[in-house]
């Protein structure tokens, strides 16, 4: 079984992932985390716990943060383009969900799960970057007690998708990136480069939907929208980003990579740019890349594999 923390930003590609980490039986999911970034962290907390609600899902929830880490960095608006008002495609969501929350901020629930299972922690981060760098910034150690990091977001050899360079998750906190990708623990980034052609059109998941129960039913809704907005990239469908990174957890043999140090830029023209130096290649010496971890770079998919295992998963209730 893979223990999972999910940091999480919902956002419906968010939403269908969630579905897929509750039913992969090979999965422990010990918690839902949120952060700001497809809506306020207000809104996907909201989300998050209506999502447990709505699909019976038993991992607490714990809200995250609402600012970059790097306080002076000016809030961006909300993409509401691209997942509604609401952070859910618009459906009917209530403004107010009455379950619990976990008592502590997400960047502590994060510690104190890593430290009570060392070594088997995976943390599954689709959103903003922010917890993660807020967990390292208070107790380094956990980067030795995580088993690793999986991460949506990132480019290295496409474009990105609010900047010529720069993904929407890294773009959004490039230092709280920076700290994740340069810490000693393991990381796999899950990027543009294997998610912006990994798409599932509006007629596979109708006939999920079709299948499926209530819950699936329920993310075909609220994928409407978001699938409209894709129009200007996808025919009749929709880039599933976030299920890809959940779908590395279990079935890694799906991705091709490669290997070497990441860093993001921060500031500039290139702000959030995700650059990979890769081991098999050799450089001169340089102190912004030297001594730096080696992490997993994604840079190829089986798409129709990938699609698939969702589907299957999702329709395993």
């Amino acid at each position: 079984m893979h223990k999972v923390i999910y940091d999480t930003d919902p956002g419906v590609d968010d939403a269908m992932a969630l579905l897929f980490l509750h039913r992969h039986p090979e999965i422990d999911l010990l918690g839902i985390t949120t952060v700001f970034g497809n809506a306020s962290v207000e809104t996907t907390t909201r989300n998050a716990l209506f999502l447990k609600r709505e699909w019976n899902i038993p991992a607490p929830v714990s809200k995250g943060a609402s600012v970059t880490i790097d306080s002076s960095r000016a809030e961006r608006p909300w993409p509401a383009m691209v997942h509604g008002e609401n952070g859910l495609g618009d459906i009917d969501v209530p403004e107010t969900i009455d379950l619990p929350l976990d008592p502590r901020p997400a960047h502590r629930f994060i510690i104190d799960t890593v430290r009570a299972h060392p070594g088997e922690v995976r943390l599954v981060a689709v959103g903003r970057m922010t917890n993660l760098a807020l967990a390292l910034k208070e107790d380094p150690e956990i980067a030795t007690l995580a088993k690793d990091v999986v991460i949506m977001g990132g480019n290295f050899y496409v474009p990105g998708n609010v900047s010529p360079v720069a993904e929407a998750n890294i773009h959004g906190d490039p230092e709280a990136a920076d700290i994740v990708m340069t810490a000693p623990w393991k990381v796999a980034v899950i990027g543009l480069d294997v998610t912006a052609i990994t798409t599932m059109s509006r007629s596979y998941l109708g006939e999920m939907a079709a299948r499926g129960d209530k819950a699936v039913k329920q993310l075909d809704a609220l994928s409407q929208s978001y699938i409209d907005f894709y129009k200007h990239a996808v025919e009749d469908g929709m880039m599933v980003h976030d299920s890809c990174a959940c779908v590395y957890v279990v079935v890694p043999e799906l991705f091709s990579s490669i290997s070497g140090a990441v860093r993001v830029v921060c500031g500039g023209i290139a702000d959030g740019q995700t650059i990979v130096r890769p081991d098999a290649r050799r450089f001169p010496p340089d102190g912004a890349w030297d001594g730096l971890p080696s992490q997993v770079v994604c840079t190829g998919i089986e798409s129709e594999k990938v699609l698939d295992l969702i589907r299957n998963t999702l329709l395993a209730a």
